[in-house]
């Protein structure tokens, strides 16, 4: 923690956004002891190192400092009604171990804003997408894989619903939030019931192969013919939905009605057949595995919105 109080100090942040953890369900059940130490101990060393860097602020700075947690719809639990929206009071209810962690890191952030009158602000987010999502995500998971010729596995029946996010929406809300939010308050994040099944995505991907991948792998005839359902996992939430109404307000996030594949024709160019140098780097420092009936694939990666 010494070299993180030093790294505040020498580039003087103001504010701080703490959007570092360990966000795939499916990491828990191999790797839970390194989840809760990050997502838990890790949230804590942040707190302190950025108490111990507010603490020696002068007075107006102080005022204008603000300490940001991003964290996640799943702390929430499960919405079993059609119309139910979580909101900012909606109650803690985590379903599973990491859910539990991500909530115990909101309830850290809370605490260091009552005890030290740290000025935290925690914002919690649905299903992010974008460029450069890992790629044992569901959407990349799936593009990878239907690339490769590989069973395309859907937990369930699929019919797990999630509000998806565009990555640059969701950073235009933080940097909203960071500027403009009140201490202690704890505005959701989403673009506005973007809502879809699972297997509404995962088909979506494949019609969207279908027009941009013609050419497919040896044995495939069709890209929706790779859809595999296995076992469900444990904990496994129905329903997730943020009613994102107060912040879209202020962002111009995209509003209901938006759901849409979108891929920028421009960005396709040469996207199916280069790996750049990043996914390379997650190879060199990743084994290759599978993780609750998931085959984890690093072959190749896309860019942009691709779908929802």
């Amino acid at each position: 923690m010494p070299n993180l109080t030093a790294c505040l100090h020498n580039t003087s942040l103001m504010p701080s956004c703490a959007l570092a953890a360990e966000s795939h369900v499916d990491r828990l059940y191999r790797f839970s002891r390194r989840v809760y130490q990050t997502n838990i101990v890790g949230t804590f060393n942040l707190l302190e190192a950025a108490r111990a860097y507010w603490q020696q602020m002068s007075p107006e700075k102080r005022e204008a400092f603000r300490f940001h947690h991003i964290s996640t719809d799943e702390v929430y639990g499960d919405l079993h009604g059609t119309d139910d929206l979580f909101t900012e009071t909606t109650p803690y209810a985590p379903s599973s171990p990491y859910s539990a962690s991500k909530a115990s890191s909101d309830h850290l952030v809370r605490a260091w804003l009552r005890t030290y009158s740290l000025p935290t602000i925690v914002t919690n987010c649905s299903n992010n997408y974008g460029p450069y999502h890992f790629p044992e995500k569901l959407i990349p998971l799936m593009i990878l894989n239907a690339l490769d010729g590989k069973p395309l596995p859907v937990y369930g029946d699929g019919m797990q619903i999630r509000d998806w996010l565009f990555v640059e929406d969701h950073a235009r809300a933080l940097y909203q939030v960071v500027t403009e939010g009140v201490v202690g308050r704890k505005p959701t994040i989403s673009a506005g019931h973007n809502e879809k099944a699972n297997i509404e995505v995962v088909k979506t991907i494949c019609a969207l192969l279908e027009e941009l991948v013609p050419e497919k792998p040896d044995g495939v005839a069709r890209y929706e013919d790779l859809i595999t359902f296995v076992q469900d996992r444990p904990g496994h939430d129905v329903r997730y939905a943020i009613d994102a109404a107060k912040i879209g307000r202020g962002t111009g996030l995209e509003t209901a009605g938006n759901v849409r594949i979108r891929y920028p024709q421009k960005q396709c160019n040469g996207i199916w057949t280069t790996k750049p140098e990043w996914q390379k780097r997650i190879e060199r420092q990743l084994p290759f595995g599978t993780l609750r009936n998931r085959k984890i694939s690093f072959q190749m990666t896309f860019s942009a919105r691709e779908v929802v």
